[in-house]
Formats: C-alpha cells, sequence, structure tokens
C-alpha cells in the first residue's frame, strides 16, 4: 500500500478491460491498493455492466461524470446521467449498465474493511444485461466464472481526448 502521497493525473493513467464490463482508470498506484478506499473511474458502453449484481458489506458510491446509465437497486431501474450521485449503503444491492448514445463514465468509491463480505444474488432485472449471477453466490471467483479473468491494458478512455 502506498505509504506517501502522490498526484496522479487521469488522462495519462492506462485504462483497463476485461472485454466483458467497460474500462476503468484505476486511481490507485499500479502495484499496489489503497487500504481504506477503492476508487477508479469506470467508463460503460451502451449495455455493459460495470459488474456482478452484488451487494457489500461495506458502502459504495458513484458519481456520474459523462454520459448516461442505468442503476439497478433493490430490484429497480433508475436512469442516470451526468452528475447524478448514488450512494449504496452496506447491503444494498445493485449494479451499473451502460445507456444512451454514447459512453458513459463513472467516478466509483468503495469502503475496504478487514473481512468485508459480498454477496450475489439472482436477479431476473439485471439478467437482461448480463449482470446476474445464476447461482446466489459469496465467492466472487464463482460469481465472475464465466467473465474473461486477465485484465489488458488499453489507453485511457476518460476524459475524452
Amino acid at each position: 500500500m502506498p505509504d506517501t502521497w502522490f498526484i496522479r493525473n487521469v488522462a495519462d493513467t492506462p485504462g483497463w478491460t476485461d472485454g466483458v464490463s467497460g474500462t476503468f482508470v484505476r486511481l490507485e498506484p499500479p502495484d499496489a491498493r489503497f487500504a481504506d478506499t477503492g476508487i477508479n473511474i469506470h467508463v460503460l458502453h451502451p449495455g455493459e455492466p460495470n459488474c456482478r449484481y452484488h451487494h457489500e458489506s461495506v458502502q459504495e458510491d458513484f458519481l456520474v461524470l459523462s454520459g448516461e446509465c442505468v442503476a439497478i437497486v433493490a430490484g429497480a431501474e433508475h436512469p442516470m446521467r451526468a452528475w447524478d450521485f448514488l450512494h449504496c449503503p452496506a447491503g444494498t444491492d445493485h449494479v451499473l449498465i451502460g445507456a444512451g448514445a454514447g459512453p458513459c463514465a463513472i467516478l466509483m468509491i468503495g469502503a475496504r474493511r478487514d473481512g468485508a463480505t459480498v454477496h450475489y444474488p439472482v436477479n431476473e432485472l439485471a439478467e437482461r444485461y448480463g449482470a446476474s449471477v445464476s447461482t446466489p453466490t459469496d465467492d466472487p471467483r464463482e460469481a465472475y466464472a464465466d467473465w474473461p479473468s486477465e485484465l489488458r491494458e488499453v489507453e485511457s478512455p476518460w476524459p475524452p481526448r
């Protein structure tokens, strides 16, 4: 984990993709994770989910920076556009899906805590976007078994050039 402050320019930071869940720009150092907070900018094209529908035992927050997406929260669709903010307290089922005519950039921030847990429930609405598991699980490896496990580095998709 980084033990000193730093400044990073988002436009100079590479993007990462698995080919299924959009592209994200990791604001943490490439060789470390922040101990308390996860943070990245995730860019989704229309129809792309950012992850599997899930809830965690810690809070997560999402700020749409540009474009449009649909948040599926507690089993219901909620359209979001630039500058909409979504707060998910611990235990809130959710997933974000790219929408609109082009890419959507979302600042994603999540708490990290020792012993934090995650659960992936089955959700019919999320399944329409390929974002639901077929069997409930608490194991991320099982939840993502049919998604590519390798990330590849790509040019940063945000901010737009």
